[in-house]
């Protein structure tokens, strides 16, 4: 088993990186590493019902898509990351408790009573410090999962924090979760930087055959072709989620109430229908087409609204307060 070290905290490279070790390295492999703040969606969620998207806004968090299925998660530097890619054969594949288990057993060794729960959570006091998924590629699993050990909390939840009012869709939501971090149970501090050495000494004792290894020049030149073609890319991190209905009411001081309907697949506005209590000169049925067919995009449709004078439309509205009620 290769020990692959990682040093970068891009979501954008480190998600790509996990699909690269999956597919093109054939060892078998254990991977710590950590990301700036930073959500990470499941593979079949609805990004933008998932997040809170001023939030993500204000305080420039990144938003990546993962190969996993399950839930968005949120991760800054006090959140620890996991991962296994492993060869194996059938159902043998899908084992959340045979790879979490370390994690668990490191655990033990500083007297926490920390234990696995549910389908794939690990928790401490009934309270979640990690959640895991899995995805298979042809007969290997890539299995991660999250550590929080000193994550801030208020951050979790802000970014997390979607309306579920504006959303109605098949995707997968996430479910919360009462959470905790590890630091807060440990009986001496350490810091998340001397409890990755800790997981990373207990793997290499665990395995006999582990080796480090660190990735190449040329693998981290692939891995970038990766963030570029993919991982930081609009139509994979948002495109990609499945169909969905957006409504949002907008209540403006000077321009009465709009209602946006907005029907989605795959990213793009297959149909949009503004309703309210507005007054106008221009009729809104024009802006309704030319949104129709834009990817749900706040980039691209700004610049398909740029010429037109929105205040024509819906008396005294500026754009940025059209665009609030877009997202």
């Amino acid at each position: 088993m290769l020990i692959i070290r990682r040093h970068n905290t891009d979501p954008y490279f480190n998600l790509a990186t996990e699909e690269y070790v999956l597919k093109e390295i054939r060892d078998d492999s254990f991977m710590l590493w950590r990301n700036e703040p930073s959500i990470i969606v499941g593979k079949h969620q609805n990004t933008l019902a998932e997040i809170n998207l001023d939030y993500v806004r204000e305080n420039k968090i990144k938003v990546v898509r993962r190969l996993s299925g399950g839930g968005a998660v949120f991760h800054d530097l006090g959140n620890l990351n996991f991962t296994f890619t492993m060869q194996g054969e059938g159902n043998n594949l899908i084992d959340f408790r045979k790879y979490t288990e370390p994690i668990l057993e490191v655990l033990v060794k500083l007297g926490i009573d920390a234990r696995f729960e549910g389908r794939n959570d690990l928790t401490i006091d009934g309270k979640k410090f990690s959640g895991n998924a899995m995805h298979i590629w042809k007969n290997k699993v890539l299995s991660h999962g999250t550590l929080l050990f000193s994550s801030h909390m208020p951050d979790l939840s802000g970014a997390l924090n979607a309306d579920p009012l504006k959303f109605k869709d098949k995707a997968v939501k996430s479910v919360r979760s009462r959470v905790t971090n590890i630091s807060e149970h440990l009986t001496e501090p350490m810091d998340v930087m001397e409890f990755s050495t800790l997981i990373e000494n207990h793997i290499m004792e665990k395995y006999p055959d582990a080796t480090l290894y660190e990735l190449s020049e040329k693998d981290h030149e692939r891995i970038r072709e990766m963030v570029a073609s993919k991982y930081e890319t609009w139509e994979w991190n948002f495109g990609y989620s499945p169909q969905y209905n957006f409504k949002k009411v907008l209540r403006t001081q000077n321009s009465g109430t709009l209602e946006f309907n907005i029907d989605v697949a795959d990213g793009i506005i297959r149909d949009i229908r503004i309703f309210g209590d507005y007054f106008n000169s221009c009729d809104t049925e024009e802006i309704e087409n030319i949104l129709k067919d834009l990817p749900h995009n706040e980039k691209k449709i700004r610049e398909a609204l740029a010429p037109c004078n929105i205040g024509d439309y819906f008396s005294n509205l500026t754009l940025d307060e059209f665009m609030n009620g877009m997202f």
